[in-house]
């Protein structure tokens, strides 16, 4: 089943005397971009939580935040001004503003909520409390929170899977009409070069006809699109194998969408025929639509 790399969970917990929220989501990324925001109070989290995500995800721009606050009538107890960290927040107000003084420059007043806004002045939880327990409770939470997450990436992943394949029927179809075109044209193609030969050795006195007609045949070489269609056609079938596997195929999936444009490039270089480049203009629309879809896939 294919995994899309958007997702989204929330969830909310307790233990240990404290209650907490979950919030985690994602977007495509080319590898795997983890960014926590998690109370810096609870000793070894942020380490534990990291391996944790790392060991269920493989790629993704991931946000993970965490707030977590004292249970019931502990709450207002379990907020405290930091007094070290008060006073040098402090003490660099009044630098700043002397500073300010000396040079002329009038600043606002700090109020009680701009300093306490200050990350450190105020605590949720005493430097001395042990959050052991704390830790504990959150990270028997989070696999739940995961589950949850893993889950509704598997649901984007089902609807991506579905335009995916869907892409690669439209791409079967054009590479299908490709080749009635290319078979088509060859007739014509093998007539036009004859008479061009007959042409050039009828107005080209002592002319190599031997020499004449192999650059014909170069020429007609260079046309043929048989291999660019058969590289088209095994790219399909490759794409719907990575669709059936269950592991991360994104990175091989944008290697073999390079394919697949490199091929109708080449289709529309050398169709020498309107029908045949009306084709190879609509694969490199449907391939380049494909291409962004899989962007999306873990």
């Amino acid at each position: 089943m294919t995994v899309s790399m958007t997702g989204f969970a929330a969830r909310k917990g307790q233990g240990a005397g404290f209650v907490w929220a979950w919030d985690i989501r994602s977007v495509n990324g080319k590898g795997l971009d983890l960014r926590l925001r998690l109370p810096d109070w609870v000793d070894g989290l942020e380490l534990a939580l990291r391996t944790d995500v790392q060991k269920a995800l493989s790629r993704g721009n991931v946000s993970l935040s965490l707030k977590v606050s004292r249970e019931g009538a502990e709450a207002e107890s379990g907020l405290r001004v930091n007094t070290p960290v008060l006073g040098a927040v402090l003490a660099a107000l009044q630098q700043v503003e002397g500073a300010a003084m000396d040079a002329g420059v009038t600043l606002a007043q700090a109020t009680a909520a701009d300093v306490l806004a200050v990350r450190g002045v105020l605590e949720t939880a005493s430097m001395d409390d042990d959050t052991g327990p704390l830790r504990a409770a959150l990270m028997a939470d989070l696999p739940a929170l995961l589950t949850e997450f893993a889950a509704m990436r598997a649901t984007e992943g089902a609807a991506l899977q579905k335009v995916i394949a869907g892409q690669l029927s439209q791409i079967e179809t054009l590479t299908t009409a490709a080749k009635a075109q290319a078979d088509a044209r060859r007739d014509t193609a093998a007539a036009s070069l004859r008479d061009a030969l007959a042409r050039v050795l009828d107005h080209a006195d002592g002319a190599d006809a031997g020499r004449v007609a192999q650059e014909l045949a170069l020429i007609a070489v260079k046309q043929d699109v048989t291999e660019e269609l058969d590289r088209l056609a095994a790219h399909i079938d490759a794409a719907r194998t990575l669709l059936a596997d269950t592991g991360p195929v994104g990175r091989k999936f944008d290697f073999l969408m390079q394919e697949f444009m490199r091929e109708a490039n080449t289709l529309c270089a050398k169709a020498q025929a309107l029908a045949l480049t009306r084709i190879g203009l609509d694969l490199k629309t449907v391939i380049d639509q494909m291409r962004e879809q899989v962007q999306n896939v873990e």
